[in-house]
């Protein structure tokens, strides 16, 4: 067994002692600022990453770094408070220990959530927008290196790496509770500095409609061993070049609190949507 696949192991064994017999298929992990959208959260355990062998250690403010484990509206959910980015120079093992650990723990919808920034009029401070597909502009793959066959093929397509289906149900419970969710591509770029405004008018030429520094590498990992994504921007600032303030990491965190409200509802939403719809096709 290698050291990674014994980090997974271990940190499910972990886990799993202290979910007192809760079975999430669903896993939420919180973007910037975003960790109080647990709150929803009837919690049964919480772990620090420091705890896993092998999980990411945060080091940047709005990133907790624990492991929530509890129920929204009845259904059994992980929440993970914290991630890391490419930007901190950790490399990929500690993301592949932590999406692998849940895959191992029987996950098979994997939510990403980030802060971003806004490409057009519509996607203001404080407003959502689910990710209908993305754009790698880091040129960096959490794959690169030898492939673990066990976990999936060398060369996994990226079609339909947001699932189709479950975004719709994400838009339109949120729409049941009068959150408007945008729809739209996700550009990630590899920071830790902002983009440019250069920058930012070539992500609009190309397609792009929001901007950030994180996801692409969770949801690449969570496909490349089956898992189903879903993803939801909270959209913080207006990219460069489009507001009157320069974005930096504190106007990132105010802009996530003006969306931990929506951001919250909807993800209710659609938990409970999607355990609806999972019972009925179990059915």
């Amino acid at each position: 067994m290698t050291s990674l696949n014994q980090s997974i192991q271990e940190s499910a064994a972990i886990i799993r002692e202290r979910a007192q017999g809760l079975m999430p298929r669903l896993a939420v992990i919180l973007g910037s600022g975003l960790g109080a959208v647990a709150d929803l959260l009837g919690e049964v355990a919480s772990i620090p990453y420091t705890a896993l062998p092998g999980f990411p250690q945060p080091t940047i403010e709005g990133h907790e770094g624990s492991l929530k484990i509890g129920t929204v509206s009845n259904v059994p959910v992980y929440y993970l408070k914290g991630r890391v980015h490419l930007y901190e120079g950790v490399g990929t093992d500690a993301l592949k220990v932590m999406i692998r650990t849940l895959k191992t723990l029987g996950v098979e919808t994997l939510i990403i959530t980030n802060a971003a920034g806004g490409l057009h009029e519509a996607l203001e401070p404080g407003s959502l927008m689910a990710i209908s597909d993305h754009i790698n502009l880091t040129g960096l793959n959490p794959l690169t290196g030898p492939n673990d066959d066990d976990w999936g093929t060398r060369f996994p397509s990226q079609e339909g790496a947001w699932n189709d289906g479950l975004r719709t149900l994400l838009v339109k419970g949120a729409a049941a509770q009068g959150v408007t969710v945008h729809q739209g591509i996700y550009c990630m770029h590899l920071g830790p500095t902002f983009e440019t405004p250069a920058e930012i008018r070539m992500v609009k030429t190309i397609g792009g409609d929001a901007v950030g520094m994180s996801t692409v590498p969770e949801n690449i990992l969570a496909r490349h061993c089956g898992m189903e994504c879903v993803g939801l921007a909270a959209i913080v600032n207006r990219a460069a070049g489009m507001g009157f303030e320069k974005p930096s990491h504190e106007q990132t965190l105010i802009g996530a609190r003006l969306a931990e409200n929506n951001m919250a509802a909807a993800l209710g939403a659609f938990i409970s949507a999607y355990h609806i719809n999972a019972a009925g096709k179990a059915a």
